[in-house]
């Protein structure tokens, strides 16, 4: 293979494990609760459409030269918000919808950060 594929690849390992993840929730979904699957995915596509979201996750992905931060950083603000609507403070918003953000955003700031580890080949 060519080496800087390859050094591509090495340096986006984290990148294509999120993506990764997404489709195989996405299949696991389809098998073990459909209804639920659904209902996420429709929303995270609804998303999609709220351009505020996915302008801050690309700038997330291409901007943050560590993107372990923004991976984790997201997660554990997932978590963190899943804690505190189960606690009753956040009753408008629902934990299928917060994954649905978490999906969009890890998703849009993936593909934004490995195509800045293509573009740094490139030029």
């Amino acid at each position: 293979m060519n080496d800087q594929l390859l050094s591509i690849l090495r340096k986006a390992k984290l990148n294509f494990a999120i993506l990764g993840a997404i489709l195989f929730i996405a299949v696991v979904g389809k098998f073990i609760e459909l209804e639920l699957t659904n209902r996420i995915f429709v929303t995270a596509d609804q998303l999609v459409s709220e351009l505020y979201l996915i302008f801050v996750a690309i700038t997330l992905g291409a901007f943050i030269p560590n993107f372990k931060l923004v991976a984790f950083g997201s997660i554990g603000a997932f978590i963190a918000a899943a804690i505190l609507i189960y606690l009753g403070v956040f009753t408008y918003l629902s934990t299928e919808y917060l994954f649905s953000v978490l999906i969009v955003v890890l998703g849009f700031a993936s593909i934004a950060n490995l195509y800045r580890h293509y573009r740094e080949f490139r030029l």
